[in-house]
């Protein structure tokens, strides 16, 4: 099931945005999904911090008290992975949509054919993201770790251990380099090797400064000196070239 949450203040654009992903839905039958409406950033993130994060938000930038963008950096600091579409009335905030990796940014009046557009492919990415994950052996057994999930592996011993947005994940002892067992995850682009046993997921970096990463869940990472320069500009290069793929 798609899980959407709308959030404006003004009650008609709510309104009218969820007539629209009411037809969206009923145009799509192999699609099922549920919308949940929100007039404040405040009550999107309490709800979000109550009950989990939706697979899909659908936000207004110019509100009171918190801004579109705004609630966008909260739910990215919640560790909320879900696709943000952006609507609003003004060009000006299109820069600041990167900042919470926005998947796209839309002008109102919002043009229907353009919108279910950007949804389907919003929903593409979404499920293709469901279905990317890696199985760790640990001394329980086997455990599939959705690889959105994954802030950073690192070797700690002589085990795997998997930083996860929902606890961690010890592997059982590793008998070959960490490099080759991290070769799963490294041959996707959201994985990035930071010398010799750490491994970050640009997913969840909200930025770098200097040696240190800062990740979505208030942790700053001190990367290598020889790797910061690298990582800096591959993590850069990630979010402005992204379009989907894993």
């Amino acid at each position: 099931m798609l899980r959407i949450a709308v959030c404006d203040d003004m009650d008609t654009q709510r309104k009218q945005t969820t007539a629209l992903l009411t037809h969206y839905l009923q145009s799509r039958p192999d699609l099922y999904g549920q919308v949940e409406t929100f007039s404040s950033g405040g009550a999107l993130l309490a709800q979000t911090e109550a009950r989990g994060g939706f697979d899909l938000y659908i936000l207004d930038i110019l509100m009171p008290e918190l801004s579109g963008i705004e609630t966008g950096r909260r739910l990215r600091a919640l560790g909320n992975g879900g696709e943000i579409i952006y609507l609003t009335q003004s060009n000006d905030f299109a820069a600041d949509s990167y900042d919470v990796h926005a998947f796209f940014y839309l002008l109102k009046p919002v043009d229907r054919a353009k919108f279910f557009q950007i949804l389907d492919g919003a929903v593409e990415t979404l499920q293709r993201r469901r279905n990317c994950a890696t199985v760790v052996q640990t001394p329980e057994g086997p455990r599939r770790i959705l690889l959105d999930h994954i802030r950073y592996v690192e070797r700690v011993g002589r085990c795997m251990r998997y930083d996860c947005t929902d606890g961690v994940v010890v592997s059982q002892t590793i008998r070959i380099p960490f490099r080759e067992m991290a070769a799963p995850l490294l041959a996707h682009r959201r994985f990035f090797l930071c010398g010799a046993s750490f491994v970050l997921n640009f997913q969840h970096v909200t930025g770098v400064n200097g040696q240190a990463a800062l990740l979505d869940n208030g942790q700053t990472v001190t990367l290598p000196r020889t790797a910061a320069s690298d990582f800096k500009k591959a993590w850069g290069n990630y979010w402005l070239e992204k379009d989907g793929l894993p």
